[in-house]
């Protein structure tokens, strides 16, 4: 059965050719690179072609509105919404963060830390919204990014989960890697991995006392591992609400009053993690200041905590 090629352009091969990629000889043979396209052809002869991966395209800047919290030569601080994408990758090549920034900053944005994450020292989920800072110099890049390893950023987030933690505060620490079932998947770890740390606080309970229905809680990272606030409170029992990756939908109160079916109905159709970052702090790389700022609520997820808020009503 003969192997199905690649369907290449006369100009791709020809490209391909004079880049080394086409050798001739069987397996058992030294290789010979042809990079001659009139290369006389014999019964007989094996070809082997190795074509390289494609290189990354550099991103363009595209006129995507930001919501702008600080801004100085050396950095910027974004109040980035759900559902924007941080960079480009397989699935989102463009209409990220970056592309925003590119267009907001100018091209010279594509010189820091690389064509294809530039200025980007952190991320946040595509559906988590709040705060994010982006380097604007190759100082302020190497200086965020040894405070973001050092763990010294203030970074706190609200979540709302379902039910509710037994303890109102603790530190979930554990080691955080991929699932070994589910690869896009993090989970937490037996062995390897990475040391993951998470202090948590009840802030509201929703519903009943002895059952509480949902919680609000306060996130802070001492590490910042890939979805470390979604998988540690998943391992600890109660995942974000509208966590497509982690979360899952809780049956219905028995006997459900009206704010208990607006409750449930907000809680069950709300589109995306319930997960904000609301405060994020640093120090400045070139003045030297401690700078602080926070994030109010975005109005979906003000309108599912008034709607939880709704079962403490008497």
């Amino acid at each position: 059965m003969a192997a199905t090629l690649p369907d290449f352009s006369r100009s791709r091969l020809q490209q391909l050719l004079e880049g080394g990629a086409v050798s001739l000889g069987a397996p058992d043979q030294q290789k010979i690179t042809i990079k001659d396209a009139n290369h006389r052809v014999k019964p007989g002869d094996a070809f082997a072609m190795i074509v390289p991966p494609t290189a990354p395209a550099i991103p363009q800047g595209q006129d995507i509105p930001l919501t702008v919290i600080h801004e100085d030569k050396d950095l910027i601080v974004i109040d980035k919404p759900a559902g924007l994408v941080v960079h480009p990758a397989a699935g989102n090549p463009d209409g990220t963060l970056v592309n925003a920034l590119i267009a907001h900053c100018g091209a010279a944005m594509l010189s820091i830390g690389g064509e294809a994450r530039p200025g980007i020292v952190h991320r946040l989920d595509k559906d988590t919204s709040g705060l994010l800072v982006a380097a604007k110099t190759e100082r302020a890049m190497a200086s965020l990014a040894k405070q973001f390893a050092n763990h010294t950023i203030e970074r706190a987030y609200n979540a709302v989960v379902w039910g509710c933690p037994r303890d109102s505060a603790g530190l979930i620490e554990s080691q955080i890697g991929r699932s070994p079932f589910d690869r896009k998947r993090m989970t937490v770890l037996r062995a390897g991995g990475k040391r993951a740390a998470t202090r948590y606080k009840v802030l509201e309970k929703f519903g009943p006392v002895e059952r509480p229905f949902a919680a609000l809680v306060e996130c802070r990272l001492e590490t910042g591992r890939t979805h470390q606030i979604r998988v540690h409170m998943t391992h600890l029992g109660h995942p974000l609400i509208g966590d497509p990756q982690y979360g899952r939908n809780r049956a219905a109160p028995r006997g459900k009053t009206e704010a208990e079916a607006a409750a449930f109905t907000a809680a069950t159709d709300f589109p995306r993690q319930a997960l904000h970052a609301f405060v994020l702090g640093f120090q400045h790389p070139n003045l030297h200041k401690t700078m602080r700022f926070e994030s109010p609520w975005p109005a979906d997820f003000t309108a599912l905590v008034e709607a939880l808020r709704n079962l403490n009503k008497p």
